[in-house]
């Protein structure tokens, strides 16, 4: 009903939208900044299948699994804790876990794999003497990186983008688990809307608002994959009036 919708309007829950948008966003940066040097080391690498194994291994594991797993890790006694204090780094426990810090670190770590693969099939399938050309050209090699590689690998990123930023404004598990109080996301709400105050039509509302984020990603990578196609297309155009259509 309407009515849900306007108990969206609540401060309260505004702050929780934003909380969940940022989390979402900084996440998101981070996975794609690891994601791009961890898709081209693979792209360039003689060793692509093994590579592609190890990003693939993951899969294999539970998601609770490899959250229990970070628990144990980021605990006050946990291996990270205990080696700070055994290199006399600190002298008391570090609080890493039940924060937002913990939830963007476990959070990267979930969906890098979904970001690498995108990425590196971009990578692979770019022309690399593109790179060459621009480099003849004067260009330095960030700036041939930046102004050749990454526009001609868009897609691939746009796509890494909506596979983490997605998953990530919907968590439920990784929130609950090592977040703490300030670390309550809009998943967590619709689960508390429909399990305890029985509020269905606020956690349809909620639910809506990230059903539309899926949509608008999934509209933009269509549309990053249309532009692209065309660009392709018009070079290949270009290249065949100026061989006259010999190869």
């Amino acid at each position: 009903t309407l009515r849900a919708y306007e108990q969206m309007l609540n401060p309260k829950y505004g702050i929780l939208v934003l909380r969940t948008l940022r989390i979402a966003v900084v996440s998101t940066l981070v996975t794609i900044l690891l994601a791009l040097p961890c898709g081209y080391a693979m792209a360039r690498s003689r060793h692509q299948t093994v590579l592609l194994f190890l990003v693939i291994i993951p899969f294999w594991t539970n998601s609770l699994i490899r959250i229990f797993a970070w628990m144990s890790i980021l605990n006050n006694d946990g291996i990270l804790n205990q080696l700070l204090m055994g290199l006399h780094i600190t002298k008391n426990y570090v609080q890493f876990l039940y924060n937002q810090g913990a939830v963007i670190l476990v959070s990267v770590y979930m969906y890098l794999p979904y970001a690498i693969l995108p990425i590196f099939t971009s990578i692979d399938k770019f022309d690399f003497s593109l790179l060459e050309a621009a480099r003849d050209l004067g260009a330095t090699k960030p700036q041939s990186m930046f102004k050749v590689l990454i526009p001609g690998i868009k897609s691939g990123i746009i796509t890494a983008v909506i596979f983490t930023f997605i998953p990530v404004f919907g968590a439920y598990t990784v929130p609950l688990l090592v977040g703490g109080k300030d670390s309550y996301m809009l998943g967590n709400i619709i689960v508390d809307q429909v399990q305890k105050t029985r509020n269905w039509p606020l956690a349809a509302a909620f639910s809506m608002v990230i059903t539309f984020v899926s949509v608008f990603g999934i509209l933009w990578i269509s549309r990053a994959n249309k532009s692209d196609a065309k660009l392709k297309s018009v070079s290949n155009k270009e290249e065949n009036y100026v061989t006259g259509g010999q190869k």
